[in-house]
């Protein structure tokens, strides 16, 4: 990267305090604001614009395999909420009750959802009656609750923003031919649109979501080497469908229960945008879901034409469908740039008197600082070409950095001293036996984190107790 004087003094350095750093971010970028209820956040129209553009990218995504958007209830009566058992036992310590309407109690609390699959059901079993209503390919885009104890912007808060997948289908087949697809759909756009790799697998039966057979997740790496799982689908099964009674008529006549998924990505995504491609000066976000990809930012905007050429500029470049502003505002040009790298601006566009009167104009990108000189007459064709090497640089970079930081142990000793020593994902082999997974995250912090679709073999004995393995696991210390 080259190298430059920095601009944001007041950011706390990555390495000197990382978590430090991922809160200055989040407050000088303008993202949130604390609210006077513990654990809930304002999500300021910076954060917002950019969970916008995740919206609109992922939305497109689902729309693509079929899917169609809803709205369910805010509220889920506890009786509705007890017909899966694993389900509320799974979200009991979480949920937050309604107890009374206005002055008077109600006859039944009502809890606040803290995902939505009771509420699908309940209406799943009114509204399918023949294998011509299948599948029930629904989403929705919702906030939900669930009372945390620790709490930290984006990565875990009471409240939260998401999308939750519901479906249904009349085989089994279906059913997991869907929760595998909704599971590629999000590696593809955090690949693709967030420019971040993962890591796809299976998540243990001790990690899986409450009520499902099985789910899949998949797992990024942050810059400080902890693990964030990014997007999970479930594969219910027909568990719900029996609790509930959601049957249909099959084609010979006879009556069904039908099988069933869940998958949901949230604004915890924000923070790994933040901490996989953020840097001492704030955010650096890709340049498709960048809300602002080009900031216009004249120099000496009081000197004859400049202002002018740079307003013509920004409405040429939306004219071409690049995001583009215009700082034209009466700071300085540093504070200008400034404001810019803590936004994480994939491009700033310089324009002064002398590069008016050259008829061109200055390209700095954030995420390197390289700056181009670009006639007038290219800026339309040259920043397109220039946001997809940004975009393709970011993915490549972050995919290095989750490569180099992937070890091996095939020993309980040799974990132990790489987790320690060296923060990232560990591939050791595993029993199956939820004691030694147990064991490993009482004595080191580590979690399995998933069992990778592609599997290797380290060794042939559980790297915790010895015995046969039966799978490589991907461990870490996750957020």
């Amino acid at each position: 990267m080259a190298k430059e004087k920095k601009l944001v003094e007041q950011i706390t350095s990555r390495e000197e305090n990382f978590a430090q750093w991922y809160t200055d971010v989040v407050i000088k970028a303008n993202l949130i604001a604390y609210s006077n209820i513990k654990g809930f956040m304002v999500i300021k129209p910076a954060g917002y614009a950019i969970w916008e553009q995740i919206q609109s990218h992922l939305d497109a995504r689902f729309k693509q395999t079929g899917v169609e958007n809803v709205s369910m209830p805010l509220l889920i009566p506890e009786s509705l909420l007890q017909k899966e058992k694993d389900h509320v036992e799974g979200f009991a310590p979480e949920v937050a009750w309604v107890t009374h309407g206005g002055m008077e109690p109600l006859q039944e609390r009502l809890c606040v959802r803290p995902t939505s699959e009771t509420l699908f059901c309940d209406f799943y079993k009114d509204d399918v009656h023949s294998y011509r209503d299948l599948p029930r390919l629904y989403n929705q885009w919702c906030s939900v609750v669930r009372w945390e104890k620790e709490t930290r912007p984006f990565l875990r808060s009471r409240e939260f923003l998401w999308q939750e997948g519901h479906t249904i289908h009349a085989t089994a087949e279906e059913a997991e031919e869907r929760t595998e697809m909704m599971l590629k759909v999000y590696a593809d756009f955090c690949a693709e649109d967030l420019a971040i790799p993962t890591i796809k697998g299976q998540k243990t039966e001790k990690e899986k979501f409450a009520g499902a057979e099985h789910t899949y997740t998949i797992e990024a790496m942050m810059h400080d080497g902890r693990a964030l799982q990014s997007g999970t689908s479930h594969n219910f099964g027909d568990g719900f469908a029996r609790a509930f009674g959601m049957q249909f008529t099959d084609k010979d006549n006879t009556l069904h229960y039908v099988s069933q998924t869940s998958w949901g990505l949230s604004t915890r995504i924000i923070g790994a945008l933040i901490m996989v491609h953020g840097d001492d000066s704030g955010l650096v976000l890709p340049p498709k879901i960048a809300p602002v990809q080009v900031m216009v930012v004249p120099i000496r905007q009081d000197a004859e034409g400049v202002l002018d050429k740079a307003k013509e500029l920004r409405e040429e470049l939306r004219a071409a469908g690049i995001r583009t502003n215009l700082d034209d505002t009466d700071k300085s040009p540093g504070w200008k740039f400034a404001e810019q790298e803590i936004r994480g601006i994939p491009l700033r566009l310089e324009l002064g008197p002398k590069d008016l009167a050259q008829g061109q104009a200055v390209l700095v990108r954030r995420d390197t600082r390289e700056k181009e000189v670009v006639p007038f007459g290219e800026l339309a064709e040259r920043i397109p070409a220039l946001l997809e090497t940004i975009q393709s640089d970011m993915y490549n970079r972050a995919k290095e950095h989750l490569e180099a930081h992937i070890y091996e142990a095939a020993s309980y000793p040799e974990f132990k001293e790489t987790i320690t020593k060296k923060p990232g994902f560990i591939r050791a082999m595993w029993c199956g036996d939820q004691a030694c997974e147990d064991q490993i995250k009482e004595e080191t912090g580590a979690t399995s984190r998933c069992i990778p679709f592609e599997q290797t073999k380290v060794s042939d004995v559980c790297v915790c107790c010895g015995k046969p393995a039966k799978h490589l696991v991907l461990w870490g210390r996750s957020y």
